[in-house]
């Protein structure tokens, strides 16, 4: 059978809700995708379709037993240039190497599932808060995101599978988390 790839579904990092406040507060202004996805780490994407999640688990979950909770820090800002007209500006996820790990380990166990790894910096975590088209606009919006932010932390305790429906119900939704570490 061959498998496909499809951009409903992902394999993500969700911070908890309670820390979600000052992130959407600047992604609601500054994120054209804000309404689709909620705050999240992306570690595979595209992903299978939703039907193949149930028997999937237990593989995912094998490669989550790899990998005890760790706890991400998210106070230093990083941007991405796509062109020199388009910019995404994002928190930088510290430490980064528990992300580097889990990431890997899912390419392995998924190794038609690599389009996060195949940026030319390779995979590079982050948790998007914004767009600007021009590098002054980019340039201000990182000045002022400075300006009034405050590092927060949160323990990754588990990894979301996440789909979405076709538009115009095409918001990301949690499917099902999976723990890591030993149960």
């Amino acid at each position: 059978m061959r498998l496909v790839k499809t951009s409903q579904t992902a394999i993500t990092i969700i911070p908890p809700e309670e820390i979600w406040p000052p992130i959407q507060a600047i992604r609601r202004v500054h994120d054209r995708h804000a309404r689709r996805w909620m705050p999240h780490l992306t570690l595979i994407y595209p992903f299978l379709p939703r039907v193949f999640f149930s028997a999937l688990e237990p593989r995912i979950g094998e490669v989550c037993l790899q990998l005890e909770p760790f706890e991400i820090r998210l106070a230093e800002l990083g941007h991405f240039e796509h062109n020199p007209h388009s910019y995404t500006i994002w928190l930088v996820p510290e430490p980064a190497d528990p992300l580097f790990r889990l990431q890997a380990a899912l390419v392995a166990a998924f190794p038609q599932y690599d389009d996060t790894s195949l940026y030319p910096q390779g995979f590079i975590p982050h948790l998007s808060l914004g767009q600007a088209r021009r590098n002054d606009v980019l340039e201000k919006l990182k000045e002022e995101v400075r300006a009034d932010w405050q590092p927060l932390s949160f323990v990754v305790r588990e990894l979301n599978l996440i789909y979405r429906n076709a538009r115009p119900d095409d918001v990301f939704r949690v499917d099902r988390t999976i723990p890591l570490g030993r149960r």
